[in-house]
């Protein structure tokens, strides 16, 4: 019986869509085909810092990003707000916690995600990141900590992310239910590797209170 769902923040929650077209006009590098590129970081298992690389090489990132905030001290920038939720979000977390199932959000996420998540006065318990962690997935910590913060045991939590890599293999050697949606890039192509199918595979968050608290 899962007494808890935990999501991830990326393309499980909010639409990273808005933020990589930023990063696109930012670099000047057409918006398709900076978006092409990350989906092909996504498609070879590379690291998401290559499709910098890739369009603009020797560029610093960190340096990158104090630039631009120092430019635009008041835009979103790289970061999110409510109006990138996918539009399913607060209907079906709301209906997880009617059900009676405690809804955390813990993903791996810059310091500023957390203010910014709760801004949207999400329907859920609670709000964690690897920022204030200082732990990313997929260290097996990460998940350790998400058991500490349930408060139940790994085999009641549920976990739900759009990577196989940090979302399902650390999440099933925890003991606990891993959920992989097929949505954004690596939910897309992920879904189709050998490990996807030790989970269960959803296409939109609708599916979940019926899926871990069926009526």
């Amino acid at each position: 019986m899962i007494k808890a769902a935990v999501f991830d923040v990326g393309e499980t929650l909010i639409d990273e869509t808005r933020i990589w077209c930023r990063w696109a006009d930012r670099l000047g590098v057409p918006r398709f085909a900076f978006l092409g590129a990350i989906g092909g970081m996504a498609a070879t298992g590379r690291p998401l810092t290559d499709a910098f690389e890739l369009v603009r090489p020797g560029l610093d990132v960190d340096a990158e990003q104090i630039a631009w905030a120092a430019e635009e001290p008041h835009s979103l920038r790289n970061n999110f707000d409510a109006d990138d939720l996918y539009p399913d979000v607060r209907r079906a977390l709301g209906e997880l916690r009617r059900r009676g199932i405690t809804v955390i959000i813990a993903g791996n996420q810059p310091p500023q995600a957390k203010s910014a998540l709760e801004r949207m006065t999400l329907p859920v318990d609670a709000i964690y990141t690897s920022a204030e962690w200082d732990l990313e997935k997929p260290d097996p910590k990460f998940f350790t900590r998400v058991t500490e913060v349930a408060g139940v045991a790994p085999a009641e939590i549920c976990y739900i992310g759009d990577r196989v890599d940090n979302d399902v293999v650390p999440v099933l050697a925890a003991s606990m239910m891993p959920v992989l949606i097929r949505r954004g890039p690596w939910g897309y192509l992920t879904s189709e590797l050998p490990d996807a199918a030790r989970a269960t595979v959803i296409d939109g968050l609708d599916e979940l209170p019926d899926l871990l608290s069926p009526a």
